[in-house]
């Protein structure tokens, strides 16, 4: 389903990417691990092209994302049909991100109405539904800030899923909640990883990596330095990198 290609990416002289190779397959989840500063969050950013890359390729399902290719060359697309791809990638951020005018069934509606111009009346029942999903159905009609982070992140969760995305990338989901709040949002992101919901996940939940993932990616310094089933990754790790790391987040 994804499939980057030397991809590089730098921030003035900070070279933030140096070279990514990595392929996802559909419905599988893919948790990448790493120190702060390894480039984790800048990867998922260009996937769905909310960063260019400075050189390399991005696909998913075949498409090139961000780009059209004409002979040798390529070519940007345009804003419209960035955002037309966009709409097929989800993306769940650390900081919700909701709109804090509207409710929880609003926010969940919102894209689908204005973005892909569907019926309002059959978007609003699977907005419910898919509250419902996230454990939410009596917080439809709540507005942000009455509801705690792990809820926001939850209507987070659902207005993702409500443009019926072919992959989800989240960034960290977990890192701005209260530590008991925790657990709700990976009771969440466990049950999509069941039904099979394709997803990348930067994350420092070791548990949830363990339990749930098909592929862990340990990051370093721009790199990609392992990669394989968390049995592997996380109790057998191969490589010093990855063994220092884990030492520290394992206590």
């Amino acid at each position: 389903m994804i499939e980057l290609t030397g991809v590089h990416k730098s921030f003035g002289t900070l070279e933030v990417l140096r070279g990514i190779d990595l392929t996802v397959r559909p419905g599988t989840v893919t948790v990448i691990l790493g120190p702060s500063g390894s480039g984790k969050s800048t990867l998922l950013r260009c996937v769905n092209h909310l960063e260019k890359v400075d050189r390399g390729l991005v696909r998913v399902d075949g498409e090139l994302i961000g780009y059209r290719r004409s002979g040798n060359r390529l070519h940007e697309l345009s804003e419209r049909q960035i955002l037309r791809q966009r709409a097929r990638i989800g993306f769940v951020f650390q900081n919700f991100n909701l709109f804090p005018h509207l409710t929880a069934v609003e926010n969940v509606a919102e894209a689908p109405i204005s973005a892909l111009r569907k019926p309002r009346i059959e978007t609003y029942e699977r907005a419910h539904a898919l509250l419902a999903r996230v454990g939410l159905a009596d917080k439809a009609d709540a507005y942000p800030r009455q509801l705690s982070g792990g809820q926001q992140q939850r209507v987070a969760i659902a207005r993702a899923l409500a443009l019926e995305p072919r992959l989800i990338l989240f960034d960290e989901p977990t890192s701005a909640l209260d530590p008991e709040l925790v657990g709700e949002v990976l009771d969440v992101l466990r049950d999509l990883a069941t039904a099979g919901t394709t997803m990348i996940v930067v994350t420092h939940e070791i548990g949830f990596a363990r339990e749930a993932a098909d592929t862990v990616i340990f990051m370093d310094e721009g790199r990609i330095v392992e990669q394989g089933p968390p049995a592997q990754v996380l109790d057998h790790p191969r490589h010093d990198r990855t063994q220092a790391f884990l030492s520290k987040v394992l206590i």
